[in-house]
């Protein structure tokens, strides 16, 4: 009877051992997992800020020399030609020229898209369609960037003639842009319409609406704020763009609005500069890092827009 009680006892030590340690390594293991997140969060915080210090930093220098009322109004940008003049309009107009060319043709592809994936197409077909449609995010710039200028400009001068449409031009850059940004719009769109309830269609179906009447005038409102995240971070992806309007887009800083002309993004007059032809730390080596700052001011605007945007017509369903 003792030895039962003493047996019992021993076993009942070993338990709760057991429980303790399971319970130490338990700590622990959080409390490492909690440290990690924390130094992965740290990390892109103190990325973010080094990137802006940089900017700053180094665009102190021109501003110095160049005022940010000429810099930000002037008409006329050539830095590296004499006489030097540092109007940044030509730039900026260059890129929201092609990114607005692009926003059009991937929300009116890519919301396309994503009804006819969300309230059209049968599960087996969404299911085969949607990784394709992917596939063209992964395509490299540079291809879509050549495939504009040997494919879709020869298409545009037969179009509206040669004499009118330059082998450089924003229209080619702009349409190949749409759909290399078409993919976020699509997917992230046709996400949020999948996760309006279902209930909200089936009374929409109940009062005798169509199918294309629930889509576009229930689906679509319920699913704005969606919609409008994943067109922004399309057309932020659209200003950031490099090799698309390096190579087909040109190196002319020109203040037009007409698409059928050669124009110089900001990004892609970054690139010309950063080729090694200007001396470091010379006032034109500093635009790098004015023209920089001013995309990263344009972005960030853009991504508090949105933002607000989406807190304003969000919708929350239980």
């Amino acid at each position: 009877m003792v030895d039962d009680r003493s047996t019992s006892h021993m076993a009942q030590e070993n338990t709760l051992y057991q429980v303790a340690r399971r319970r130490r390594r338990q700590y622990i293991e959080q409390s490492l997992i909690s440290w990690l997140l924390r130094a992965t969060a740290l990390i892109s915080v103190l990325t973010t800020i080094g990137i802006v210090l940089i900017l700053v930093v180094q665009s102190y220098g021109f501003f110095t020399e160049v005022s940010i009322w000429d810099f930000v109004t002037g008409r006329e940008w050539s830095p590296l030609f004499i006489p030097q003049k540092f109007g940044a309009l030509p730039l900026v107009s260059g890129t929201l020229l092609v990114a607005a060319i692009a926003g059009i043709v991937s929300l009116t592809f890519g919301l396309g898209a994503a009804i006819f994936l969300s309230e059209y197409a049968p599960e087996g077909l969404r299911r085969v369609l949607k990784p394709v449609l992917e596939v063209l995010a992964g395509i490299p710039t540079v291809v879509y960037g050549y495939f504009a200028l040997t494919f879709i400009t020869p298409i545009l001068q037969n179009v509206f003639g040669s004499d009118r449409v330059i082998i450089f031009n924003a229209l080619s850059a702009g349409l190949v842009m749409g759909l290399m940004i078409m993919p976020m719009v699509s997917t992230l769109s046709e996400d949020a319409m999948v996760a309006v309830p279902r209930s909200l269609r089936d009374a929409a179906y109940a009062l005798g609406a169509t199918r294309f009447e629930v889509a576009t005038k229930v689906v679509i409102p319920a699913a704005l704020s969606g919609i409008v995240a994943s067109f922004i971070l399309a057309v932020s992806r659209a200003i950031g763009e490099t090799m698309i309007v390096k190579i087909a887009a040109g190196a002319t800083p020109n203040l037009t609005l007409n698409p059928l002309e050669s124009i110089q993004a900001m990004t892609a007059y970054i690139v010309q500069v950063s080729l090694g032809e200007t001396s470091q730390g010379s006032l034109e080596y500093q635009t790098i890092f004015a023209v920089g700052l001013l995309l990263f001011v344009m972005t960030l605007a853009m991504n508090i827009v949105g933002r607000w945007v989406i807190s304003r017509f969000r919708q929350v369903y239980e």
